[in-house]
C-alpha cells in the first residue's frame, strides 16, 4: 500500500514548530503495513494542498493521509482542498474518527476532516494533533488493506473531473 503523508501547518512549514503529527502518521502507517513513499509539509494554502493531493493520486499512491488544517480557523482549508480533489465521498472514515475523538474530548466535534476517493486513491484527513492521530489511526487501520484492495480491483478506473491518470489516459493494457 503505497502511502503519502502530508502535514498541513504554516508554522511547521515555516520552521517554527516540529512535525509531530506527520511523524506519528508515518510511524503508524508503516506499522500497519503501508509503504510510506512520501512525507511532505505544506503551509495552510488550499491551492498547494490541492496540487499536492492531485500529484500523489496521479502518481498512483493508494493512500494519502493528511494531518492538520481541519479546524475552525480561517486558514484551516484542508477539507475544502480535499473536496476539490475527490471524485467520490467515503465518509465512514471521517465519521468514525470523529465519533472516536468524542470519546476522548468534547472538542472532537470541531474537526471538519473529510475522506474520499480520487481515482483509485483513498484520501483521509486527520487532525493536526499527534495525540489525536495516535488515538484515531487505530480506528481506520483494520480497514485499509481491504479498502486498497477494493480500489485496485480490475475494471475501468472511475471517471470524473478529478479521476486518476489511468481514467484520463484510457485503458490500454487491460
Amino acid at each position: 500500500m503505497k502511502t503519502a503523508i502530508v502535514t498541513i501547518s504554516t508554522s511547521v512549514a515555516g520552521g517554527r514548530a516540529e512535525d509531530l503529527s506527520g511523524a506519528a502518521l508515518v510511524e503508524l502507517a508503516s506499522a500497519a503495513g503501508a509503504e510510506v513513499v512520501a512525507h511532505e509539509v505544506l503551509a495552510d494554502d488550499a491551492v498547494a494542498i490541492e496540487q499536492t493531493l492531485r500529484r500523489h493520486a496521479s502518481a498512483g499512491v493508494s493512500l494519502i493521509f493528511t494531518t492538520g488544517g481541519t479546524g475552525l480557523t480561517p486558514d484551516d482549508v484542508t477539507p475544502e482542498a480535499t473536496r476539490a480533489v475527490i471524485d467520490r465521498d467515503a465518509p465512514g472514515f471521517a465519521e468514525a474518527m470523529r465519533a472516536e475523538s468524542l470519546t476522548h474530548t468534547p472538542l472532537g466535534i470541531l474537526s471538519r476532516g473529510v475522506s474520499g476517493i480520487a481515482g483509485r486513491t483513498l484520501i483521509i484527513n486527520f487532525p493536526g494533533n499527534p495525540k489525536a492521530v495516535r488515538q484515531l489511526f487505530p480506528v481506520i487501520a483494520p480497514t485499509l488493506g481491504h479498502a486498497v484492495a477494493t480500489l485496485q480491483r480490475d475494471g475501468p478506473a472511475p471517471d470524473g473531473p478529478h479521476a486518476g491518470h489511468e481514467a484520463r489516459g484510457g485503458h490500454a493494457g487491460r
